[in-house]
């Protein structure tokens, strides 16, 4: 097998190789002054398995769109050098909101992006805690694997939360799911039974309203479970909500800390006590240092590891989730 990473995601390519043993295969990626590129691998891929690690958000330097488009055809490039698989390992899906139609006439982007994966020959598509499981994995006629961090998040908040009263919630009602998933393994961890609450959401134009919680909060530590924190209007509605309430604290759990527009602005809630993230996406976009004070970054390099390494050899990304 070979490991790639494109360069805006060296970082984290970087500790994947170090955990699986291997050296990061070389590859060149060159700008054009008009504007265009190409990226290459520059050892031979012939007849060999090859995954390939790309985080698609955006930075300073490139837009979403230019990961994505360097990420397919880096895939397409592997596959014309002979590449006998070539596995697409993406921390961060972009577009993997966008799952259904909202409005009439309205895109599904998710599988169009699906459609870009398949068309320059990707044969399998690695991600972590994706927006909509059941979108994702029906969206992609390639192999898709979607790990969990929650066992991750778990680890890191056992000694947070001991002694305390807890409850876990989402804030809104399509996260149900995802939140019920993360009360059950923190059931199991800690053999207590913590309730699970959920807050009204609603969008209309763009606009969103809904404060009701349903459930008790009221002198409890409140956990909330989510897949990402984009312009962190959610949470920061979810926190005032959970206030007044009557919530003790709150502490937000969320896989992907996107952190777009002024979100450390209004994120910087003083009902807000802590927030986990994990390092799929660097926290790039945040300029306020108390916000960065109450912000945890784990490493998830370790679980996507693991998981290459079971893919690999034929096992079980299940039994992995769920040791």
């Amino acid at each position: 097998m070979k490991l790639f990473a494109l360069n805006s995601s060296k970082t984290f390519g970087e500790l994947v190789a170090k955990h699986l043993g291997l050296p990061l295969g070389k590859h060149e990626e060159t700008e054009f002054e008009d504007g265009e590129h190409e990226s290459r691998p520059l050892e031979s891929v012939r007849n060999e398995d090859v995954y390939v690690i790309q985080s698609l958000y955006a930075d300073k330097h490139l837009s979403i769109n230019d990961k994505l488009c360097r990420l397919l055809f880096f895939i397409g490039a592997l596959k014309d050098a002979s590449a006998r698989k070539v596995i697409a390992v993406v921390p961060y899906l972009c577009y993997a909101r966008k799952d259904q139609k909202s409005e009439p006439g309205g895109p599904v982007t998710t599988r169009y992006v699906a459609a870009l994966f398949e068309t320059v020959g990707a044969d399998q598509v690695l991600t972590i805690d994706i927006h909509n499981i059941s979108a994702f994995q029906n969206a992609f006629r390639c192999a898709t694997e979607n790990l969990e961090a929650k066992k991750i998040f778990i680890d890191h908040l056992v000694p947070i939360i001991a002694g305390k009263d807890i409850v876990i919630m989402s804030p809104d009602v399509g996260g149900v799911k995802r939140a019920e998933l993360f009360q059950k393994a923190l059931n199991k961890r800690i053999q207590k039974e913590f309730s699970l609450v959920f807050k009204e959401k609603y969008r209309k134009a763009g606009v969103v309203t809904g404060e009701t919680i349903v459930g008790d909060v009221k002198g409890k530590t409140v956990i909330i479970i989510d897949d990402m924190i984009s312009t962190g209007t959610t949470i920061a509605r979810s926190v005032t909500a959970c206030k007044s309430a009557g919530a003790k604290g709150v502490i937000a759990v969320v896989t992907h800390g996107i952190f777009s527009g002024r979100a450390w602005e209004v994120l910087n809630e003083e009902g807000l006590d802590h927030i986990v993230i994990t390092n799929t996406i660097p926290p790039l976009n945040l300029e306020n240092r108390e916000l960065m004070n109450k912000i945890t970054v784990l490493d998830v390099t370790p679980l996507f590891s693991a998981a290459i390494e079971r893919i690999q050899e034929g096992g079980s990304i299940t039994a992995l989730l769920n040791d």
